[in-house]
């Protein structure tokens, strides 16, 4: 039996603000920037499958749905409870399948990592990257 390919969820506002490149000028603009990024796939696991999670101004960045390699949801209230309810239905529903949630925010990292998954900062992702 192999063991699924991970499911990253990543933290589009914690992921975007964690470098001070002007973002804040144009939230959609940045979120479209990461999307284009990401879709080219991580490097050590081509296979993983990308979830971007959008919130507030950013959410006009891009549509929600499949981009490609990228899938992006649209939180309807904040970022965190989206992503910490997306982590809980993946953990719950495939207990084998590695889930990895990209922040830098304490609380949520606490939220996710009780219900199995792993955590990693923003410039773990940015060394994924294959751009």
């Amino acid at each position: 039996m192999t063991t699924p390919p991970p499911l990253v969820v990543i933290d589009a506002a914690n992921v975007i603000g964690s470098r001070p490149d002007g973002w804040w000028r144009d939230r959609a603009g940045a979120a479209a920037r990461l999307l284009d990024t990401l879709r080219a796939g991580l490097t050590d696991d081509p296979d993983a499958e990308l979830v971007l999670v959008l919130e507030g101004v950013a959410r006009a960045g891009a549509e929600q749905g499949d981009h490609g390699e990228v899938r992006v949801v649209h939180a309807a209230g904040s970022g965190d409870d989206a992503i910490a309810e997306l982590v809980a239905a993946a953990t719950s529903s495939d207990p084998a399948r590695p889930v990895v949630v990209v922040t830098a925010d304490r609380g949520l990292r606490g939220r996710v990592e009780v219900v199995g998954a792993a955590t990693h900062g923003p410039s773990w992702l940015r060394r994924q990257l294959t751009q």
